[in-house]
């Protein structure tokens, strides 16, 4: 058995103990890796994979997502408007929506292409000048927003915590957040603290080095 598909069976494993009778979905973040490299994992049957460069998974996984229709990618990195609509070509789902302008051209991009995708909103969960995201202050306008009257599906939140060793608190309160706006997906936890994500209702995990090994 493939080094990769024992490790992604362990991490399977680890989340039904804690999570049994939750579906909770293994994103495997794929990105840098080459097609050869991440193969043993499609043929195993797995289905969600993530990139963060709109160029990198076209040449990526186009050819392989026409033959098997049952793939699904998830745009995991910050997304430039000016590749919004190569995005909505390859991807089936954005983890990283994140200001009106992207969403004014996602949805322009999904009516020109006729191509529904599923979104979650980034909400920058620390206030941390470096990352990405909306505001906690700011979310339900911009819930209402994507959602009333741009019409996008939107289907849970989506948080990067700081390294600030209280992952735990984020944790707690965006799930807090997800409940109030009764979205049913939230997508949350990486390598290091998937399985604490999930004691907080995430449905989505992003993992890559524990499944693919370290990247070059």
């Amino acid at each position: 058995m493939s080094i990769i598909i024992e490790r992604f069976k362990k991490i399977k494993s680890n989340i039904d103990e804690i999570r049994p009778k939750k579906k909770v979905k293994i994103i495997a973040i794929s990105k840098t890796f080459d097609l050869d490299h991440i193969k043993p994992l499609i043929d195993h049957g797995h289905e969600h994979f993530g990139e963060n460069k709109v160029q990198e998974a076209i040449a990526k996984w186009k050819e392989i997502k026409n033959l098997r229709q049952n793939l699904k990618l998830h745009m995991v990195g910050k997304l430039q408007s000016n590749k919004a609509k190569n995005a909505v070509e390859i991807f089936d789902y954005i983890h990283s929506l994140d200001n009106q302008k992207l969403v004014d051209i996602l949805s322009k991009c999904q009516k020109n292409t006729n191509k529904q995708l599923k979104y979650f909103i980034q909400v920058n969960i620390g206030n941390e000048l470096q990352k990405s995201g909306i505001s906690v202050s700011e979310l339900d306008s911009f819930y209402t927003y994507c959602t009333q009257e741009i019409k996008l599906n939107v289907i849970g939140l989506m948080i990067i915590p700081p390294n600030d060793e209280q992952t735990t608190k984020y944790f707690k309160s965006i799930e807090e957040i997800n409940n109030s706006l009764a979205l049913n997906e939230l997508s949350m936890g990486m390598s290091a603290d998937y399985l604490e994500a999930i004691k907080y209702s995430a449905t989505f995990v992003r993992i890559g080095s524990s499944i693919f090994g370290s990247r070059s």
